[in-house]
């Protein structure tokens, strides 16, 4: 069950509170820029929570104009972060919020608690192995990602460009 969360920015140190469990609330006030545009949800840690979270950061990204292929992308990224989330921590619930700025899209998943140290990718993975690629892709995909940890939990972050408006038409070829 997924929950929206109307509060401070993840990673701030006016979110330092609860995670904030309650009923679905908060859409973007009317005519916020996207410079303002935030949308948090919480999901409970369950292995149906990373397709919940794409499916709510389609939507949302979508209903900001944000082009179909960063949609896709950012979905995936979300997904990955949380299920990295759920597989290797303790965590009860995940936080997700979307930041909407001007020329990029900012993702941030924080959990309750992890392993000591922050996520990376692996240097040694053999083409063969079916997992453990999620940070892979994140790092293939996004202009930036980090981590810190946040409380006994940890805030994981990626960066995507911001394309506006629908993908440009396909150029056809001249004879």
């Amino acid at each position: 069950m997924a929950s929206v969360i109307p509060s401070a920015p993840l990673g701030t140190d006016a979110a330092v509170g609860s995670l904030g469990l309650g009923a679905a609330m908060g859409a973007d006030p009317s005519g916020a820029t996207a410079a303002e545009r935030r949308f948090r949800f919480e999901l409970a840690a369950h292995p149906g929570s990373p397709s919940q979270a794409r499916r709510l950061t389609r939507a949302r990204l979508s209903g900001w104009a944000v082009c179909e292929d960063t949609c896709d992308t950012a979905a995936l990224v979300v997904s990955e972060l949380v299920t990295n989330a759920i597989v290797h921590t303790a965590s009860r619930h995940i936080v997700c919020e979307l930041h909407d700025a001007d020329d990029l899209v900012r993702i941030a998943v924080r959990d309750e608690g992890c392993a000591p140290g922050q996520p990376h990718p692996s240097a040694d993975q053999q083409p063969e192995d079916e997992h453990g690629r999620g940070l892979i892709l994140v790092d293939a995909l996004c202009e930036a990602w980090g981590a810190h940890e946040h409380g006994l939990g940890l805030l994981v972050w990626a960066e995507l460009p911001r394309r506006a408006g629908a993908s440009p038409a396909p150029v056809e070829p001249r004879d």
